[in-house]
């Protein structure tokens, strides 16, 4: 249950992000709202998850693929360049990520 929702904040995050910037700085009002509302849903599931999972495992996990997620999208659908030292940065988070899941305190 722990990782369906932590999957829910992932998501949730991912999307009130893209609104954040939709929302150009706060002066499209809808897209400001819809922004904060879906953050407020985001850290609720966040911390739903909190209850089933460890509190390193689940924010490495939710900042790790939310940065990644968020990334692709701006890359795909906001047509945002990266560069190979921002690529190489993304890595190191994932391989951080990876490292933290593998020999965190919970196992």
């Amino acid at each position: 249950m722990g990782y369906l929702y932590l999957t829910l904040a992932i998501i949730s995050e991912v999307i009130a992000t893209n609104l954040l910037k939709a929302s150009l700085g706060f002066t499209k009002l809808s897209m400001s709202a819809m922004s904060l509302l879906v953050y407020g849903v985001c850290f609720y599931f966040l911390s739903k998850s909190l209850a089933y999972l460890p509190l390193n495992i689940a924010y490495a996990l939710w900042g790790a693929v939310g940065i990644l997620l968020i990334t692709l999208f701006s890359i795909v659908y906001w047509k945002e360049s990266i560069n190979l030292p921002t690529a190489l940065g993304i890595g190191l988070i994932i391989v951080g990520t990876l490292l933290v899941n593998y020999f965190g305190s919970s196992h």
